[in-house]
């Protein structure tokens, strides 16, 4: 009887020489789902967008979640790879971590539930977290929130971060605590890629999305904490667990300021980036 691949391997690596010739032999290797790794070796980046300026390239695979620390005026592009992406988004100021992403004062200040160019994630201090530069999908959820452990296991059978369906929740206590941070610390999120509609009769309709190769830009506005749950939407009609790869990609840039025609774009806005800019300067941050 001959030896299998799974034998042969562990045969390998049975020694301790053997396992760290195994371990060096993988060096190089990329799987889908990993950060790139130094960042500037990123690609398909825009025309005007230098590698040198990248600080942050990581594919998401569906189920999985990403988080990270990012500068002021830092641009950061998500990109829907295959169609079925979905970004469970939520934000907090890295100066200080209390203050977060405020999906309701997002909503109701700016007067629109159905976000896309030109509209900004607030706080709940009022302050312009982060800005919608571009955006090709316009699909996007801002009422349903993340899906939960126990949702997840009633509809799919499982709903923990390492089984087949992993829930949003899940995903983002392992991000917070990386950050410091607990799940008391989660705010509701947006959803990105996969939308929701308020029919006439006041019904929600789930929107499944602009399809493959849609991308969302966002530029950050103060210091930020990050954290992304690529997961299936809590309304997707399908009876699968069923979400795609995510590709996030980070660059160095400027901050919304005075003299662009967003800044003055509306009342509302005006007062978000004038909140911002207080707090930034009082702290020497801006």
């Amino acid at each position: 009887m001959t030896d299998t691949t799974d034998d042969l391997q562990v045969a390998a690596t049975a020694t301790t020489g053997g396992a760290l010739a195994h371990a060096r032999s993988q060096a190089g290797q990329r799987v889908e789902s990993m950060p790139t790794v130094p960042a500037t070796a990123a690609v398909d980046l825009p025309p005007d967008v230098e590698a040198t300026d990248v600080v942050w390239e990581e594919t998401v695979a569906g189920g999985g979640y990403a988080h990270r620390v990012l500068a002021r005026g830092t641009t950061l592009r998500l990109v829907d790879l295959r169609g079925d992406a979905c970004a469970n988004l939520a934000l907090w100021s890295a100066l200080d971590p209390w203050e977060r992403v405020n999906v309701a004062d997002t909503v109701k200040v700016q007067w629109q539930a159905y976000l896309g160019p030109g509209a900004l994630f607030l706080s709940d201090q009022g302050r312009a977290l982060a800005t919608i530069a571009t955006d090709t999908s316009q699909c996007h959820d801002t009422l349903c929130g993340s899906s939960s452990i126990l949702a997840n296991e009633a509809r799919y059978g499982d709903g923990s971060p390492q089984g087949p369906s992993p829930s949003a929740r899940a995903l983002f206590a392992l991000a917070l605590t990386k950050q410091g941070l607990t799940l008391r610390d989660l705010p509701p999120t947006i959803s990105l890629f996969k939308g929701t509609h308020i029919e006439p009769d006041g019904a929600t309709t789930f929107r499944p999305g602009a399809g493959p190769g849609a991308e969302v830009t966002i530029k950050v506005e103060m210091p930020l904490i990050v954290a992304i749950a690529n997961v299936a939407h809590v309304l997707d009609p399908r009876p699968d667990y069923v979400v795609t790869p995510l590709r996030i990609t980070a660059w160095r840039g400027r901050a919304t300021g005075p003299d662009d025609a967003q800044w003055t774009s509306s009342p509302e806005r005006e007062r978000a980036y004038l909140n911002t800019a207080d707090l930034l300067d009082a702290r020497g941050a801006r």
